[in-house]
C-alpha cells in the first residue's frame, strides 16, 4: 500500500503541474489514476475541481499570448511565441555551468542512490521539453539523464568518480576555443533514451507529441509524430526480417556475454560462504556480510554503501510485515465467514514479527 500510494502522489504532482499549465483534460487524467491507486477523499475533491476548471475553461474565450519580456531580460534568447519563464531558462543557463555530474543534480558525492533520484525527479518536470520552451531546455534535460544514469550505477559511479575529473578536464583543454564547459548531454549514458528513462520514472510522463531518436554518431535528435511516422514506414520492411531473428541473436548475444558481465553485489543481509565476513552500520547497527576482499577491493564511501544496507534491510522488514498482515486478516476473514470463534482468536493471536521490528527501527 505504501508503494501504491507513492506512485499516486507522483500522479497528482503531475496533475497539479498540468492545472497550472491550464490542461486541465491531462491532470483529469492522472488524478483518476492516482485515484485507483490509492483511494482517497483529497483526490476526489481534486478532480471535482478539475472536472469545474475545465467547464469553466469551455467556456472562456482562449488567453493572449504572453507578452515578451522586456528591459535586462531583453538580451536573454526568446522563442518565437515567447511561451517559457525566466524561471524556465534560468535552470537551462544553470546546467550548461555546470562542472559535472553531481553539480548537474544538485546534490554533494555523498548523495545515496534515493537522493540522486529525488533530484532528477525534481528537475525532470522543471526542464521536460513539453513543459520548459526556452533554448537549450532539450540538451539540459539530457545532461540530468545522463547524470542519473551514471550516478545511479554502482560500477560507472565508481568509474566516474574515479576518473570523470581527468576526463573532463581533458575535454575542455581540447575544446577550450570552441567551448567553456563540458557538454554533458553529448550521447547518452543509459541504454534507453532520456524520455523513456523520465516515463520509467513517472510511469507515463508527458504526451508523446516529440520523441528523441539515435542518429549516426550516438547523437540524439527530436522528431514530431509526422517524421516518425514517415521514418517508421520507410523502415518496416527491413524491421520485420531483423525481428525474425531477434530470438535466435538475443539467444546467442545473452550466451556470449552472460560470462562478462556477472557483478557480484557489495554485501549480503544473509552470511554464506562468498559473504563470510560481518560488519555492522553505524546509524542502525544492522548486520551485513561482505568477501574477504573487501577492504582492498572496496574504493568507495563506507557511509554511502551503509545507508544502501540500511534501506534494504528496512524495505525487506516493510515487505514481510506487509505479508504477515495479510495472512493474518485473511485469517481473520475465514474464521468470520465459518464462524469458528476458535479459529478467530487464533488468527487475532497471530504474531507479526516484521512489523514489531519495524516499529522498533523507525522509531529508533
Amino acid at each position: 500500500m505504501d508503494g501504491n500510494k507513492d506512485e499516486a502522489e507522483r500522479c497528482i504532482e503531475l496533475a497539479e503541474m498540468y492545472i497550472k499549465g491550464k490542461r486541465f483534460d491531462d491532470a483529469e487524467k492522472f488524478v483518476k489514476k492516482a485515484i485507483k491507486l490509492y483511494p482517497s477523499k483529497k483526490y476526489d475533491d481534486l478532480l471535482n475541481k478539475i472536472s469545474l476548471l475545465n467547464k469553466n475553461k469551455k467556456s472562456e474565450p482562449e488567453p493572449e499570448v504572453r507578452k515578451r519580456q522586456t528591459g535586462k531580460e531583453s538580451s536573454q534568447p526568446t522563442s518565437a511565441s515567447s511561451d517559457y519563464s525566466k524561471d524556465q531558462y534560468d535552470h537551462v543557463k544553470r546546467i550548461k555551468k555546470c562542472k559535472d555530474y553531481y553539480e548537474i543534480l544538485g546534490v554533494t558525492k555523498e548523495a545515496t542512490d534515493s537522493e540522486i533520484k529525488k533530484a532528477y525527479k525534481k528537475l525532470a518536470l522543471q526542464l521536460h521539453p513539453d513543459k520548459n520552451k526556452a533554448p537549450g531546455a532539450s540538451e539540459a534535460f539530457k545532461a540530468i539523464g545522463n547524470a542519473v544514469a551514471v550516478l545511479t550505477d554502482v560500477e560507472k559511479r565508481k568509474q566516474y568518480d574515479l576518473y570523470g575529473s581527468d576526463e573532463e578536464r581533458l575535454q575542455s583543454a581540447q575544446s577550450r576555443s570552441a567551448q567553456s564547459h563540458y557538454n554533458y548531454s553529448r550521447g547518452f549514458e543509459a541504454d534507453i533514451t532520456a524520455e523513456e528513462l523520465f516515463n520509467m520514472f513517472f510511469g507515463g510522463g508527458f504526451p508523446q507529441q516529440e520523441f528523441y531518436m539515435r542518429r549516426t554518431g550516438g547523437r540524439w535528435m527530436r522528431q514530431n509524430n509526422a517524421q516518425a511516422q514517415h521514418a517508421h514506414t520507410q523502415q518496416a520492411n527491413g524491421y520485420t526480417a531483423f525481428l525474425q531473428m531477434l530470438p535466435v541473436l538475443l539467444l546467442i548475444v545473452l550466451t556470449m556475454m552472460s560470462s562478462f558481465f556477472i557483478w557480484d553485489p557489495l554485501y549480503s543481509l544473509h552470511p554464506n560462504s562468498k559473504y563470510s565476513v560481518q560488519r555492522q552500520t553505524q546509524e542502525m547497527k544492522v548486520p551485513y556480510y561482505v568477501k574477504e576482499n573487501f577492504h582492498s577491493e572496496y574504493q568507495g564511501s563506507l557511509r554511502r554503501l551503509e545507508i544502501s544496507v540500511e534501506e534494504e534491510f528496512v524495505n525487506n522488514l516493510r515487505h514481510a510485515c506487509y505479508r504477515e498482515k495479510n495472512y493474518k486478516d485473511s485469517m481473520v476473514w475465514k474464521a468470520r465467514n465459518f464462524g469458528d470463534a476458535e479459529l478467530f482468536q487464533r488468527a487475532k493471536n497471530l504474531e507479526t514479527p516484521s512489523c514489531k521490528r519495524l516499529q522498533e527501527v523507525q522509531a529508533a
